[in-house]
């Protein structure tokens, strides 16, 4: 196919026109055939990576009558150049590339970035983006009519929120399974997602300083965070969290609701307070009370945890009064905290995940014990399976979520005679055998989240600053 033949235009010296590639559909724009360059109204401009290449996001107020009306785009960086303005000052701008409308008819052109907002006009059509033989008026002004000035009604406030984030993933290796899934749906939704190793962060903590430092440099600012912190890190982890949290960034789940879940006394403590059910649960530090805590929770069999357990590790069942008694002792002996729990027998080994993101279970498995084990974790050699949860399991997930702070949690049920009971909330649940067992895009799921909150939070503080 040949070159497609774009044809002259006639146009007065100001036009409404649409820039229907950065989904504005009317601005003002003083035609200059005076001007090489054409130039756009851009605020918070800020590069980034993508697949296709280096992009650009930016802010836009079309209106000067409607200040607060700020839609937000991104395009394509074909350059950075120089340009003077109409003042003599020379500025470095972002080049782009999209379409411009004028009536029916479209082109492509490119624009540089600069901040238009004192300005009459918040675009410049120079001649170089006019098509061959194309006429101005300089005594003759909107051609092609007023714009289209009434989609502004019907843009949704989701279309004002849009644009690509920068988003970072607290984790230590890209090739852990639910990293790379988030890291790679974020892309592929247009978003900046890159691995931040957890264990290599370092913070400057001060009032006007405090940043979070990588790489011998301070990070460049991020929209949102998703924390995926091993256990073993969990006290640097939320500490990384919460730096990122004290400069406006929006992380999934805060630091505070992290470290309430994995302390498992707190945890259960916060749950009993909401009224949530669980299986019985008893914790002592003197080995004078061993036998009032295994009557508190119904005698043997019953569940011994230490409080730092994670994926199974740590949890052991203790089948009668005496092998309770000795394995309290020995945990005791070596100056462990542990939780004495009630045993539910009629689980018969099986455990259900929740995968609770907001307020909703977007998926659920059925976890059995291998043979000759009573723990379904899946790292205990479980096998996951299909289920279909009830409406009261679901809003015990959801309700046990909330209660601990966390906007993404895999919450583990048992299925008792008196209905469901919370065995466990997990802050970073994992993503490969839910997404196997279920078939669900879980991290779709994670990420159409944050671009909900993340987008509204970023709209919130534009508007701060437009007023």
């Amino acid at each position: 196919m040949g070159k497609k033949i774009i044809k002259p235009v006639a146009l007065g010296w100001e036009e409404w026109l649409a820039l229907p590639g950065l989904k504005v559909p009317a601005i003002k724009a003083k035609i200059d055939t005076g001007a090489t360059t054409s130039s756009l109204h851009a605020m918070y401009v800020e590069p980034y990576k993508s697949k296709s290449g280096k992009r650009v996001r930016f802010a836009v107020k079309p209106l000067p009558d409607k200040p607060n009306l700020i839609l937000s785009c991104s395009a394509k960086v074909v350059d950075e150049r120089e340009v003077t303005s109409s003042n003599g000052e020379i500025e470095l701008r972002y080049v782009i590339e999209t379409t411009v409308q004028v009536g029916n008819q479209k082109w492509p052109i490119e624009i540089t970035l600069s901040n238009r907002e004192n300005m009459q006009y918040r675009m410049l059509l120079g001649r170089s983006a006019l098509p061959p033989n194309s006429t101005v008026n300089p005594t003759e002004s909107f051609l092609h009519g007023s714009g289209n000035l009434l989609s502004y009604d019907e843009i949704t406030k989701a279309d004002l929120e849009f644009r690509p984030l920068k988003i970072g993933v607290l984790s230590e290796s890209e090739q852990i399974y639910s990293t790379k899934r988030l890291i790679d749906t974020a892309r592929a939704r247009g978003h900046e997602a890159e691995l931040v190793r957890t264990s290599e962060c370092y913070m400057d903590i001060g009032f006007e300083t405090g940043r979070v430092h990588y790489d011998k440099k301070a990070f460049e600012k991020y929209d949102a965070i998703i924390p995926r912190i091993g256990s073993r890190l969990t006290f640097f982890g939320t500490a990384v969290v919460r730096q990122f949290e004290t400069t406006g960034t929006y992380c999934v789940n805060p630091a505070q609701a992290i470290t309430a879940s994995r302390d498992k006394l707190y945890a259960h403590q916060v749950m009993a307070q909401n009224k949530l059910p669980m299986p019985k649960t008893a914790f002592t530090k003197s080995s004078a009370f061993t036998k009032d805590i295994i009557k508190m929770v119904g005698g043997a069999p019953l569940v011994i945890k230490l409080l730092e357990s994670t994926q199974g590790n740590g949890v052991v069942l203790a089948e009668t009064q005496q092998a309770a008694e000795s394995v309290i002792g020995a945990f005791q002996g070596m100056d462990a905290n542990i939780l004495v729990q009630e045993f539910i027998k009629e689980a018969n080994g099986t455990d259900i995940r929740c995968f609770v993101v907001g307020k909703k279970v977007v998926a659920s498995m059925k976890r059995t014990a291998k043979e000759g084990e009573f723990r379904s974790n899946i790292h205990k050699g479980g096998a996951g399976s299909k289920i279909k949860i009830s409406p009261e399991e679901r809003r015990v997930a959801v309700r046990a979520a909330q209660a601990l702070g966390l906007k993404v949690a895999g919450v583990d049920i048992l299925r008792g005679k008196d209905g469901p009971k919370i065995l466990e909330v997990n802050s970073s649940p994992g993503l490969e055998g839910i997404e196997a067992v279920t078939g669900k895009d879980v991290a779709a799921f994670i990420i159409e989240y944050i671009e909900k909150n993340a987008r509204t939070l970023i709209q919130k503080k534009q508007n701060k600053r437009a007023v």
